[in-house]
């Protein structure tokens, strides 16, 4: 830091030198009023005005205008940006800082009026009228001076923070000028007042000016001792941040603002106004509000109610969107984002459809919904979808392309594992953090009164001592309950009935039969090769490719590389695993363009095999292989994630009577396992086996796998088929799979998921499937290219099935060993 020295005429007053030049260097201040007889530091920083300080302090005297700027946001003021009052000063003391910037002292000499402005480049100078103030010894004049030094006084006594020095060297003055001048110096105050006291003339009108300003600063400070002093008897009680609160309040008190609850209030009370509640919300709402209006802030009940308005406000009382009734769109979304799944669009154009014609109709249709009961009309208007299917046939991703064909928002929650009542209906507000259900949380997200609402995973709901669900579910899924939904927490209604709700499951058994019959059930089955095929074409590899950074032109799958990977890499009815093996092959494909090793690359079976590892899976090859000895049969099975086959295998061993049930059976499963033997036996000779042979041997039947539950009657022709096997030496045909039920009478009973079953049995190859003679209508639902490529027999016996099954007996038939 650089000092220059002061000035040779530094200690001497301006009336000592003679009179001041007529022309000055105008130095323009910014937010500082400088007065004559006082001394004040400057900072100077800005180029223009650090060439104006060179200049000055370069000749002498060190005379400088010192003019305050209107506007203190001005960087570089103009002539007409300057105040018309300003004050001669002399440069005492200059600083030069590393950073370029100038530190002065200077004090001020005399007031002076700008005339002529002679230069504005580099720095501005101007012609200066002496402009002397005028004193004329009075009375009030005295009286003045002395107000203005008692109420510096009492405000030096309120802020302790004032030099006591500087207070005795203050009071000790007489001249009024100076004392109006320095007090002025001194006490903080607004710009316009403090140029205001250097532009008045009089010494009189000075200290009028400055006695007002001193008045309003000590109410001001005697108010803020007196809130200190009232809030400084509730510290022992509260806390400290409750004691700055109420002090904040007091002041906003006293000096006439509005305070932050009264704010607070007012912006609940515009919320209520604008949100447009049903009258029972409506007037819950201001109940509330006026509880609110008469606690403290501080008060526990003041932020729960606070919560509690602020989620009423704050949901889709009357917030809608405009359903898009083109039926040729809502086909064409359908279509573009789903392949397949035929029977489910039409539902939903179907509903469209309705939704279309009544909205055309509407005055030809008031007459009759006049007529109707208002839970008619709600039933009528309501629909609620149950899509019912294994993972990953497109369930969830069906309801969100719903909504966009309907033009209306999607909002899904997961209801897995969800076993609290409270998730669904909201916890009552005397819990500590409560709030509202699941349901009523969605909705306050999505902003829509009418969205297409999925709950996904309702087979997955439990229970225990906190409540079930599953009933909560009622009153949300009931198209005559649900227009009076009343959540726990806010304890009004809240119509739901606009809501499209969609629900999806893996199975309907865990479904209670009530919550059951509230929904239109939709069921979506596996997928065939061939569907999988055109939807991987379609849908999965293209995502798979923007997802994974390549281009198009960078890799091909061939139909054959799928097919591999649907045969020998996964075993589902959806698409899930066959897109992450598909992403599996993209990444490897992203690592060699990488490395530099490949640009692009076609994807073949070999090249499936090399990515992707050994097979996972075998077809008909190891169905033949554990079907080429008597004794093992080849069943269809259905479960939560599709169809399946299952095998079962008999064997026998030296013994009496004995017959073992082994493969975590269910009670229904080892029921039509002894319903089978009872037909053997009471049939043995039909099929050359010895009448006695349970007399000299033990039974063993197998269900693998053995950690798997397994439960139902369908496996019943499975077990005898089996038996018969075993009993008669004959193999099952390797490629044909059965299900059915059987009674002791030999006939064969119609079964469930017969779609599923054999879905699962053209995934594993199977080609002669033995069904029940009642379920042929069943194949209806099977796509054509599966019903082409299977043979179906349909057995109303066993001996049906078992002609089918068996191979053709030896000539020489040797049935006892």
């Amino acid at each position: 830091m650089h000092l220059e020295t002061d000035s040779p005429e530094a200690d001497s007053t301006p009336q000592e030198q003679g009179e001041h030049p007529e022309i000055l260097p105008i130095l323009p201040l910014r937010g500082l009023v400088v007065y004559p007889q006082t001394a004040v530091p400057l900072t100077i920083g800005q180029p223009r005005s650090i060439r104006l300080i060179d200049e000055v302090v370069s000749n002498s005297p060190r005379l400088i205008g010192l003019v305050t700027s209107r506007d203190p946001s001005l960087e570089v003021p103009q002539p007409d940006d300057l105040y018309q009052v300003g004050t001669v000063a002399i440069i005492h003391r200059l600083f030069r800082t590393p950073d370029g910037t100038i530190r002065l002292l200077v004090q001020g000499t005399s007031r002076f009026r700008l005339g002529e402005f002679v230069q504005q480049e580099p720095f501005l100078k101007a012609h200066i009228i002496p402009a002397p103030e005028q004193v004329e010894a009075s009375l009030e004049l005295e009286a003045l001076t002395r107000n203005a030094l008692e109420l510096f006084e009492r405000i030096a006594e309120l802020l302790p923070s004032i030099p006591r020095e500087l207070v005795s060297s203050i009071l000790s003055l007489e001249d009024p000028l100076q004392v109006a001048y320095t007090i002025a110096n001194f006490q903080r105050m607004e710009l316009e007042d403090a140029q205001s006291i250097l532009e008045l003339d009089s010494a009189d009108a000075k200290l009028r000016k400055l006695v007002g300003v001193l008045t309003r600063e000590v109410e001001v400070l005697e108010i803020g001792q007196k809130i200190q002093n009232e809030a400084r008897s509730e510290i022992e009680k509260m806390q400290r941040e409750y004691f700055l609160r109420e002090q904040l309040k007091a002041i906003q008190r006293e000096l006439g603002e509005g305070d932050e609850q009264a704010v607070e209030i007012e912006e609940f009370r515009k919320k209520i106004e604008a949100a447009n509640m049903p009258p029972e919300a409506d007037k819950q709402a201001r109940r509330e509000l006026e509880r609110m209006s008469r606690l403290p802030v501080a008060a526990a009940e003041y932020g729960v109610i606070r919560t509690y308005l602020d989620w009423l406000v704050s949901l889709p009382w009357d917030k809608f969107t405009e359903d898009n009734l083109d039926i040729s769109h809502a086909r064409q979304v359908l279509d573009r984002d789903h392949y397949g799944l035929e029977d489910i669009k039409e539902r939903i154009l179907e509903y469209l459809a309705v939704r279309k014609l009544r909205v055309e109709r509407r005055e030809e249709l008031a007459q009759q919904d006049a007529a109707d009961t208002d839970a008619i009309r709600k039933v009528r208007e309501g629909v609620i979808l149950c899509f019912v299917g294994p993972p990953g046939v497109g369930k969830t991703s069906l309801g969100r392309s719903i909504a966009h064909a309907m033009g209306r928002k999607f909002i899904r929650i997961s209801l897995g594992g969800v076993r609290d009542e409270a998730e669904i209906r909201g916890h009552r507000r005397t819990y500590i953090g409560a709030m509202p259900g699941r349901i009523l949380q969605a909705l306050r997200r999505v902003e829509s009164r009418n969205p297409v609402f999925m709950l996904d995973e309702i087979d997955k709901l439990t229970f225990d001592f906190h409540g079930d669900p599953a009933s909560a579910l009622l009153e949300v899924l009931d198209p005559e309950q649900n227009s009076e939904f009343r959540d726990h927490y806010l304890e009004v209604a809240f119509d739901l009935s606009q809501v499209m709700f969609i629900t999806t499951a893996n199975q309907l058994g865990t479904i209670p039969g009530p919550l059951r019959d509230r929904m239109e059930i939709i069921r979506l089955s596996g997928y065939t090769e061939h569907e999988k095929i055109i939807i991987a074409q379609q849908y999965l590899i293209p995502r798979q490719i923007r997802e994974n950074g390549l281009r198009p032109e960078e890799i091909t799958f061939s139909e054959e590389a799928l097919r591999t990977i649907i045969r020998s890499y996964t075993r589902e009815s959806g698409v899930r695993n066959l897109e992450r093996e598909i992403g599996s092959v993209c990444r490897k494909v992203v690592t060699r363009i990488a490395e530099g090793t490949h640009t692009q690359l076609e994807i073949t079976p070999d090249v499936v095999r090399e990515f992707l590892g050994r097979p996972r899976y075998f077809g008909t090859e190891e169905i033949a292989e554990r079907t080429a000895v008597p004794g093992v049969a080849t069943g269809l099975a259905w479960t939560p994630v599709g169809g399946d086959i299952l095998f079962i295998e008999a064997t026998r061993m030296p013994g009496s009577k004995g017959f073992q049930l082994t493969g975590s059976l269910g009670n229904v499963m080892q029921e039509s396992a002894k319903a089978a033997l009872s037909y053997v036996r009471a049939h043995a000779e039909q099929w050359h086996i010895p009448q006695d042979f349970f007399e000299h041997c033990d039974l063993h039947l197998h269900v693998p796998a053995g950690a798997q539950p397994k439960d139902g009657p369908s496996a019943g022709v499975t077990m005898v088929t089996a038996l018969v096997s075993l009993l008669s030496g004959r193999p099952v045909r390797p490629h044909v799979g059965m299900t059915g039920e059987i009674t002791l009478r030999g006939q064969v009973l119609p079964v469930g998921g017969i779609k599923e079953k054999v879905l699962a049995a053209h995934r594993s190859g199977l080609n002669t499937i033995i069904l029940p003679k009642r379920n042929e209508a069943d194949l209806e639902e099977l796509p054509d290219e599966v019903r082409q490529e299977m043979e179906f027999v349909f057995a109303k016996t066993v001996d049906d099935v078992l002609r089918t099954a068996l191979e053709p007996a030896p000539e020489a038939s040797a049935t006892e060993e």
